[in-house]
């Protein structure tokens, strides 16, 4: 019983310091600075570590901006898929790339939440493509 209570504890210390401290981004586009928060999932970890990263965003589907990354994340512990909403940051592994919806999206296979934007995003919306910078926020 006691281990089972100290994993507990343990349980609940980290999960408390994933909400005290957040992984924050920076998304920079057409010279506006925009922050998002990024979840603590695996696959989200993972593609923390990759930043920072440019990348050129095209739109697809009338409904998200994606491109593809570096390398796949590893998505062995996420759910087989979620839906999307306004803002939000996902990846797609079946294609490697993130995507990041201005539409909702219904729930779809692959799809792997990653974070979301805090604000306004617009300035990734303007054009076909746009070159973006994600970094780590200090």
């Amino acid at each position: 019983m006691q281990k089972l209570t100290a994993l507990f504890t343990l349980l609940f210390a980290i999960n408390a310091f994933a909400q005290e401290n957040p992984m924050k981004i920076n998304v920079i586009a057409n010279g506006k600075t925009l922050s998002a928060t990024i979840s603590n999932g695996t696959s989200a970890q993972d593609f923390y570590k990759m930043l920072p990263l440019e990348l050129e965003l095209s739109d697809y589907a009338g409904e998200e901006k994606i491109s593809y990354l570096p390398r796949k994340l590893d998505v062995s512990q996420e759910p087989s898929g979620v839906s999307a909403s306004i803002g939000d940051i996902n990846y797609y592994a079946p294609w490697g790339n993130l995507a990041i919806f201005y539409k909702p999206h219904e729930k779809s296979r692959g799809l792997v939440h990653l974070g979301k934007f805090d604000g306004d995003f617009s300035a990734i919306l303007s054009g076909e493509k746009i070159k973006v910078r994600l970094e780590k926020a200090e």
